[in-house]
């Protein structure tokens, strides 16, 4: 292989001139007649069984041309960018220059690279003070967190329904008169107050007795994701069926005992009490974490190519799609029910992606600025670390490059946060409290 590079006339790009010798273009198609094969047809030969030549014969030279190329170029392009030291953002544009079986392949690849960071001031950044305490009300919450984690519901049959109670309900839903698809259930328990239904609908549930049959208008929220409803009166016949009312568990020792390994309600209290300290210390610690970095992206000068948005948002998506499938939806159902194309919800995530970038740009400027390196003992750790996380032997990790790599960027881009962090000063005036 022989590659030239040049820049063109738009910044961070450059053109790579790719040359592969004949033979290895050759032997590429020969490969792909070998995968392919058992697909042709062709009279006089049984299915699969016509030589190389034949088939090229019946459906022309350049048959396989384009498989062999899949099959050759990526790998040679990865050489190619290695061998010159660029550092690739963009998918490359592929413009052939010469395809032709017994001569070389000769391919261009433009390809967007990773910019140039003129770093602003980094050491000394002021930030504001950041402080979270824990008072007395945070402990009363978790305390009450717990409290309904352990309530029971007693039925009620004495008086009128009220916010908060769980009330039985059948129900059926009408837009112009007409009932519509999924506006109608028996024996649905709605909890009062939960705002779980159409805004209005659980208040005039409150104050209805049990089997009282009600008449409930109410009006469907513009940004409906059913379009034929959004925005719509409609009225739904109601009836009360039950009622039921939360019972909390008294706060005491006793309910100390029940619920954790204390004996009593004082000592809950001062672990919850240690429990959200540490949980407050972390979220401080990230906090100034991000203080720095936006302080530095905010003094730092960079021109990022478009083509690395791309890749970003592109990244972004298919997490966001994992996290979906996770649920069991898929993009195209959320999408419909946003009622948004997938280029609109792209472009809502390019300042998320275009953040992301440069917070990363900052780090690595600010890492070679340092010199700031992770030792080969620190990266085995991790290896170690991880390995034991996911049941294997460190020794099946150990050669994985790429892995090491990763491994390394993140050891780094931790020791720059520290550095960014221990470097700063907090400013004398203002604070951010909780």
């Amino acid at each position: 292989m022989n590659c030239k590079v040049e820049k063109t006339k738009n910044a961070n790009e450059v053109e790579l001139e790719i040359t592969i010798e004949a033979e290895k273009f050759e032997n590429a198609i020969k490969k792909v007649y070998f995968q392919n094969a058992k697909y042709f047809n062709i009279p006089g030969f049984r299915k699969g069984k016509a030589p190389q030549n034949i088939v090229e014969k019946y459906y022309g030279k350049e048959i396989f041309y384009e498989d062999a190329f899949n099959e050759l170029v990526p790998d040679e392009y990865e050489e190619a960018l290695k061998v010159n030291n660029i550092d690739a953002v963009s998918r490359p544009k592929i413009d052939i220059v010469t395809m032709e079986k017994g001569q070389d392949l000769v391919f261009k690849a433009t390809v967007q690279t990773k910019p140039e960071v003129e770093l602003g001031k980094y050491k000394g950044i002021e930030i504001e003070k950041i402080e979270y305490n824990v008072k007395d009300e945070d402990i009363e919450k978790e305390l009450q967190d717990m409290q309904d984690k352990n309530s029971r519901l007693v039925t009620v049959d004495d008086r009128a329904a009220e916010d908060g109670d769980t009330a039985n309900i059948n129900f059926e839903g009408f837009v112009d008169g007409e009932a519509f698809e999924g506006g109608k259930a028996e024996n649905h328990d709605l909890v009062l107050g939960s705002h779980s239904f159409i805004e209005g609908f659980e208040e005039q549930v409150v104050g209805m007795k049990i089997d009282e049959e009600k008449e409930i208008k109410v009006k469907f929220p513009k940004e409906y994701f059913s379009k034929n409803l959004a925005g719509k009166d409609a009225t739904f016949k109601v009836k009360l069926n039950g009622l039921k009312k939360k019972e909390l568990p008294a706060l005491d020792d006793e309910f100390a005992k029940d619920v954790s390994e204390f004996d009593t309600l004082k000592e809950l209290k001062a672990s919850i009490k240690e429990r959200l300290e540490k949980q407050n210390k972390e979220r401080e610690k990230y906090e100034k974490q991000d203080a720095v970095i936006k302080a530095v992206v905010d003094t730092m000068k960079v021109d990022i190519p478009s083509g690395m948005i791309e890749m970003e948002t592109e990244n972004m998506m298919q997490d966001m799609e994992q996290r979906m499938s996770y649920q069991g939806l898929k993009v195209e159902q959320y999408l419909k029910m946003i009622d948004k194309s997938e280029e609109e919800f792209k472009k809502d995530y390019e300042p998320q992606a275009i953040a992301s970038i440069k917070s990363r740009l900052a780090l690595e400027a600010v890492i070679k600025a340092e010199k700031i390196e992770a030792s080969e003992e620190e990266i085995k750790a991790k290896i170690e670390e991880m390995a034991k996380n996911y049941g294997k032997k460190p020794e099946e990790l150990q050669d994985n490059e790429n892995l090491k790599n990763y491994i390394k960027q993140g050891i780094e881009s931790e020791k720059a946060i520290d550095f960014l962090v221990e470097n700063s000063k907090t400013k004398k005036e203002g604070s951010k409290k909780a």
